[in-house]
């Protein structure tokens, strides 16, 4: 069965003569959750951002459906189905939530109505706050409002970098939660994430990454009572 999303041999930097990804490989099918872990330097951020178009490929292929989208740009691989929502900087914060969801829409505006209706009804926190800037959000708050602005262009591939960065246990717990009700109803997402165990506890498939190279690759609740990974990637 062809991947969904299939990452080969992904060599890219941030120049020409930079490698931070030596070789990549990623697959991912269609209604899974792909967590991306490993230490820090290992080119995760990197490879996300490859598969979204904000970086071109040395050499390699990143295909959606079996069809070639490395080296696209970053609204046309959008518009194919691919929402890619970054660590930082992902939330409009002066604007209003429900004019971030617009933005969230800009690429195909048409039903952006429904589309915001619908978003309201999945995350009634978002509801209750339409009107408030979103610099007013919690942080974990402003990171749901981030995924919901990526769903205003009904994603086949959601990509998160680091979701949970810099929140509260609890904050970080709901966040998976929401994470794993968004793969519920169909979008298969690849996530990258720092906080590997709970990452590889909603994970179907894991990848570990050491200096830009593939480094272990299995079923995510094997990579987690590897003994040998809790040891150097999870802490004991």
């Amino acid at each position: 069965m062809t991947a969904l999303l299939a990452v080969d041999g992904v060599v890219a930097g941030y120049s020409p003569s930079d490698e931070i990804l030596k070789g990549v490989d990623l697959c991912a099918e269609a209604g899974e959750i792909v967590s991306v872990i490993g230490p820090n330097g290992a080119g995760k951020s990197t490879l996300l951002k490859v598969v979204a178009g904000i970086l071109r490929p040395h050499r390699g292929t990143v295909r959606l459906r079996d069809v070639p989208i490395h080296g696209r740009p970053p609204r046309e691989i959008s518009a194919l189905g691919v929402a890619f929502v970054p660590q930082e900087q992902n939330v409009f914060a002066t604007l209003s939530v429900r004019e971030n969801l617009e933005i969230g829409g800009y690429v195909d505006p048409r039903g952006s109505r429904a589309k915001i209706d619908a978003i309201f009804a999945r995350f009634p926190l978002l509801a209750e706050r339409r009107r408030h800037a979103a610099r007013t959000l919690s942080g974990g708050q402003r990171q749901i409002l981030a995924m919901a602005m990526a769903l205003m262009v009904e994603p086949t591939v959601l990509l998160l970098d680091e979701p949970s960065a810099g929140l509260a246990p609890r904050a970080a717990e709901q966040l998976f939660e929401t994470i794993t009700a968004i793969n519920g109803d169909g979008v298969t997402v690849v996530m990258v994430e720092q906080n590997a165990l709970e990452a590889l506890a909603i994970a179907r498939t894991g990848y570990i990454l050491v200096d830009g190279r593939n480094s272990r690759t299995g079923p995510a609740a094997d990579l987690a009572r590897d003994p040998d990974v809790r040891r150097i990637f999870l802490g004991g």
